[in-house]
C-alpha cells in the first residue's frame, strides 16, 4: 500500500514539473504599447515584424500593439508592465531612467555636434547600455535614431535672450532636460507627448524640442515658424520587454524573437536617419525657416550645458564616470577629425 502510494506521489509529482514547465513556456502574445502613431514607417516595421516572428514560431509568439499614445504615457505605461498589464513598450530615453538612469546619457544636452559624432559614440557604447538594461530586467533589440532635438517657435531664437520669455515643453519625467532648459533661461512646461500640439495650439506652449520626423508625425509643425538648427539633444527609440514576461517563452523563439526584432531596429535606425532628413526639406518646402545662432552664443550654450551635465551626474542622476567616457569619446574622435584634416 505505501509502496503505491509512493509511486503515485511520484507520478503526480512528476506531471506537476511536467505542466509547469508546458505553463512557463505556453504560447505568448505580446502587449506592446508606443506612443508612434499607426501609420507611421515605426508601425508599419513592427507590424511586419510581429507577423515574421508568429510565422517563424508557428504562432507561439504574437504581438499586439496599442500605438498612439492610447495607453498613457510613459510612467503610466511602466506601472502596467509591472503589474503585467502589458508587456513591453517602445520608449523614449527618459521614459526607461526610472529603472534605468544610464539611458539619460545618449541624450544629455548639447552631447553631440553632429551624427559622425553620435556613430563613432554608439558603435562603442550601444552595447553597455543594452546589457545594462537587460540587468536592470528589460530585454532591449536595440536603439532607433530619433534624430537631433531642434528648438522650434513662433519666432527666431538665435540668442539666451530671445529665449527668456518662452515657455519650452518637456516630457513628464525628463529631469535632466528640465534642469538643461532651465539653465539656459526658459520656463519649463511639463507636458505628456500627447498633449503637446494642444499646448502649442493654447498657448500653454510656445517652444518645443524636437526632430524634424518628430514635429512632422505628431503635427507640432503646424504650429511654428522657425527652426534654430543646432542639436539640443539626441533622441533614441528604444523597444523593450519585460525580462520576466520575455523569459515565458522558450530559448528557441527567444532567438527568433531577438533576430526579427533586433533586425527590424537596425534597418529602423539607418531609415529613421533618411526619414528625418526628409522632414527637415519637407519642413523647408513648407516656409518653416531654419536659422543658425552665432558661434559665440553656441559655444555659451555647450558651456552652460555641461554644467547641467556634470551637476546632475554628481547628484546621481546618471553614472557621470559612464558620462564621461562617452564625453572623452567625443573628444577622442574630435581631435581625429582635426588630424585628418591637417594631414
Amino acid at each position: 500500500m505505501t509502496s503505491t502510494l509512493s509511486i503515485r506521489v511520484a507520478l503526480l509529482f512528476s506531471l506537476a514539473i511536467v505542466l509547469a514547465s508546458f505553463a512557463a513556456h505556453a504560447d505568448m502574445t505580446f502587449k506592446i504599447a508606443t506612443i508612434a502613431p499607426d501609420g507611421t514607417r515605426w508601425m508599419t516595421e513592427m507590424r511586419a515584424a510581429a507577423k515574421e516572428i508568429k510565422q517563424q514560431t508557428e504562432g507561439r509568439v504574437s504581438f499586439k500593439f496599442y500605438p498612439g499614445g492610447v495607453m498613457g504615457n510613459d510612467r503610466s505605461v511602466m506601472r502596467k508592465i509591472r503589474i503585467g498589464q502589458l508587456h513591453g513598450s517602445v520608449f523614449t530615453g527618459g521614459g526607461l531612467a526610472d529603472v534605468y538612469p544610464d539611458i539619460r546619457i545618449y541624450g544629455l544636452p548639447m552631447l553631440f555636434a553632429n551624427l559622425d559624432e553620435v556613430d563613432y559614440v554608439r558603435e562603442r557604447m550601444d552595447e553597455v547600455f543594452e546589457k545594462g538594461m537587460e540587468e536592470a530586467g528589460f530585454i532591449n533589440f536595440g536603439f532607433a535614431e530619433g534624430g537631433f532635438a531642434l528648438l522650434m517657435c513662433q519666432k527666431v531664437i538665435k540668442s539666451s535672450a530671445d529665449l527668456q520669455d518662452e515657455k519650452a515643453w518637456i516630457p513628464e519625467g525628463d529631469i535632466v532636460a528640465y534642469a538643461g532648459i532651465k539653465a539656459l533661461g526658459v520656463s519649463p512646461v511639463v507636458l505628456p507627448i500627447t498633449d503637446v500640439l494642444t499646448g502649442l495650439q493654447t498657448g500653454l506652449v510656445s517652444t518645443v524640442a524636437a526632430s524634424a520626423l518628430a514635429a512632422v508625425a505628431f503635427q507640432w509643425h503646424t504650429r511654428v515658424k522657425y527652426v534654430t538648427d543646432v542639436p539640443i539633444s539626441y533622441l533614441l527609440g528604444i523597444f523593450t520587454i519585460d525580462k520576466r514576461a520575455f523569459n515565458r517563452v522558450d530559448a528557441g523563439d527567444q532567438a527568433i524573437v531577438r533576430d526579427v526584432l533586433s533586425d527590424v531596429f537596425d534597418r529602423l535606425n539607418a531609415l529613421n536617419r533618411a526619414d528625418d532628413e526628409a522632414a527637415r526639406q519637407a519642413l523647408m518646402e513648407q516656409g518653416i525657416k531654419f536659422v543658425v545662432p552665432p558661434d559665440e552664443v553656441i559655444a555659451e550654450w555647450r558651456a552652460t550645458s555641461q554644467q547641467v551635465i556634470d551637476k546632475m551626474g554628481k547628484e546621481g542622476a546618471y553614472n557621470l564616470e559612464l558620462a564621461n567616457k562617452i564625453l572623452d569619446l567625443i573628444m577622442e574622435y574630435r581631435q581625429q577629425k582635426i588630424a585628418a584634416q591637417g594631414e
